[in-house]
């Protein structure tokens, strides 16, 4: 049996297609066998108010895409969109090639492992961000 394996800390939080499931007192491990499950663990959930860069923006509308709350064909454009805009700044290696990863899965309709790629910028954007206050 395939599928993605998911495993839980104790109380920690998952939403699984818009519903919302804690875990027990215990870490746990289970298999989600449905294909194309819409999966998103809530401790790498970004806040709205969280949602303040032009990198956390591209992550929020894959994350929307997993809780279920934007289609999945609107937000690929806005995705790709976003993530061309984001290759015209992050121009050394690494970024380019998470963006590439990214922008693959979202050609995919793969969006966790797209927000996954997008999160992985996230360090590097406030490096960015923070010299350029200076």
């Amino acid at each position: 049996m395939s599928g993605l394996i998911l495993k839980l800390a104790p109380h920690e939080r998952v939403l699984i297609n818009g519903a919302v499931i804690e875990n027990g007192d215990r870490r746990s491990r289970f298999s989600i066998v449905t294909p194309n499950a819409n999966i998103l663990r809530l401790r790498d959930a970004i806040h709205p108010e969280g949602v303040r860069t032009p990198v956390s923006r591209v992550c929020y509308i894959a994350q929307l895409v997993l809780s279920g709350d934007a289609d999945p064909k609107e937000a690929e454009h806005q995705l790709l969109r976003g993530i061309e805009q984001l290759s015209q700044v992050l121009t050394d290696r690494d970024s380019r090639d998470s963006l590439a990863r990214a922008s693959r899965a979202v050609l995919e309709g793969e969006y966790y492992p797209a927000m996954r790629h997008l999160r992985g910028l996230l360090p590097r954007e406030e490096r960015l961000m923070a010299a350029t206050r200076q």
